[in-house]
């Protein structure tokens, strides 16, 4: 967790919603100078912050709304901080919370130098990673419309087509299997629906490669070394990355990948703490699936994890190769150098 400490003359906290936005400005001295609630918008916040803009701190909860305020705040100079939801837990605490609570709250922890920090992603390449974050809803209502052509099928007790209908030739003819022409109409809706987010997800991929190898070509091909990890896992890191620089030390990183447990030590008792959600579930995912893919196409890395699990079981050796992998990705980002197996498995 990291505390954003920079000393101003004036803080600046907003509850920023869709439609409004609760500002609160206090001096460094602590004095309320502004609490106002006004319709969310760079015009009026312009007007309603022009007398304090000389060492000036605007800071916000992370929710959907943010982009444009931390925009904004770029273009006129300002400086801005975003707030980790998660860790932002003085916010919801109390009998009462309201915008005009919290947004004093947000106030407060800034000048106080104890308001938990999130990355504010740039905008050069953020609409570019909430396009492969869509591609991944695309992704997922495909398959559940192919699980219910499957599912369909079991329900009318009907023998499996012993077929992939991932792929377009196996779904010729699927529909005529079923003699009421609801059911038939049903399932004819599912693999067409799923023909379309073939073809979408084809020219949105041909899109988000074109992309990568203009924003980062050299991060692009080192991350593809790695076994396991081909094009769209290789996009998913690079997106949600973007700057290995920005994490510390390889513990930080692995920690905001969410590849190692969260514990809590209290009167030298340690347990297994919460806050597993903290982190980034996009990369947690990827390097999970890179972790089977790896086991497929490495043998050595299929060596390793059956001495890990003859010691820790199967779970676990998998946890502790996600978060090798996770390792391994950090130093090689971090040093420009390509995948090497056997320093991997060292």
């Amino acid at each position: 967790m990291r505390f954003y400490q920079q000393q101003h003359s004036f803080y600046c906290g907003v509850d920023l919603h869709t439609r409004f936005m609760y500002v609160c400005i206090v001096d460094a001295a602590g004095r309320t100078l502004v609490h106002q609630n006004i319709p969310a918008g760079p015009d009026r916040f312009r007007e309603l912050i022009r007398p304090y803009r000389e060492g000036l701190v605007v800071s916000c909860e992370c929710m959907f709304a943010w982009y444009w305020l931390a925009d904004f705040c770029h273009e006129e100079q300002i400086d801005f901080v975003l707030g980790h939801a998660l860790y932002m837990k003085a916010i919801h605490g109390g009998k009462t919370k309201n915008d005009k609570l919290d947004s004093e709250k947000i106030a407060r922890m800034l000048r106080g130098g104890m308001l938990p920090m999130a990355y504010v992603y740039p905008q050069t390449m953020r609409a570019t990673r909430d396009l492969l974050r869509r591609r991944m809803h695309l992704v997922r209502l495909r398959g559940e419309s192919i699980a219910h052509v499957t599912n369909t099928t079991s329900q009318y007790n009907l023998e499996p087509t012993g077929k992939k209908l991932s792929y377009h030739a196996n779904r010729v003819g699927v529909a005529t299997r079923f003699t009421d022409e609801s059911v038939q109409r049903s399932v004819q809706v599912d693999l067409t629906l799923a023909e379309h987010l073939d073809e979408q997800l084809r020219s949105l991929e041909l899109y988000l490669v074109r992309h990568a190898k203009v924003d980062d070509p050299q991060t692009y091909q080192l991350l593809k070394t790695v076994p396991g990890i081909g094009q769209i896992l290789a996009l998913v890191l690079l997106y949600e990355i973007h700057d290995i620089r920005r994490f510390g030390s390889v513990q930080q990183f692995v920690s905001y990948c969410r590849l190692v447990k969260c514990t809590h030590e209290s009167a030298g008792k340690k347990t297994a703490g919460r806050g597993n959600k903290i982190g980034n579930a996009h990369l947690k995912w990827a390097f999970s699936e890179a972790t089977c893919l790896m086991l497929r196409e490495l043998p050595a890395a299929q060596k390793y994890v059956a001495r890990l699990e003859k010691k820790h079981g199967k779970a676990k050796a998998l946890s502790i190769l996600a978060a090798r992998i996770g390792r391994t990705v950090y130093w090689m980002l971090r040093r420009g150098e390509a995948f090497d197996v056997q320093r991997f498995l060292k």
